[in-house]
């Protein structure tokens, strides 16, 4: 069930219009998939975000698109993110991802899971050799 109801005609606000237009350029594509529509209800909320998806998603960093596609699907998983898994899968594929893949994410997925909810349910202490020291 939807929540909020998007604008009408959200380009009619310049600052909207101003987010969609570097989106369409930044992706090289016309598409503005329905998340953007849903944060044009606000302004502020719309740009903060798409600067943020901008620069972690879009910016060359030291993890390859791909890379970053794969851990977002994996964070949108288990987070339980219906929206997140489509549009990620989606551009995890876009990107080169095969049906392979995706099967592997899905075991990485399940198995951290797994065994981050024994570690929890057992309160296992960290070993020192994993712990950052300042040294």
């Amino acid at each position: 069930m939807v929540v909020v109801k998007p604008c009408e005609n959200p380009e009619d606000n310049p600052r909207v219009k101003a987010v969609f237009d570097d989106i369409r350029a930044t992706r090289k594509s016309d598409f503005i998939n329905n998340v953007w529509h849903y944060l044009a209800i606000d302004e502020a909320l719309l740009e903060r975000t798409w600067s943020e998806v901008k620069e972690v998603m879009a910016t060359p960093s030291d993890l390859d698109p791909f890379t970053k596609e794969l851990i977002y699907l994996a964070v949108s998983i288990i987070n339980n993110c219906e929206y997140c898994v489509h549009s990620h899968s989606a551009a995890a594929r876009a990107k080169g991802m095969t049906q392979a893949q995706y099967a592997e994410v899905l075991k990485i997925v399940s198995l951290a899971a797994k065994t981050n909810h024994l570690c929890n349910a057992m309160q296992i202490p960290v070993d020192p050799e994993f712990q950052v020291t300042d040294e």
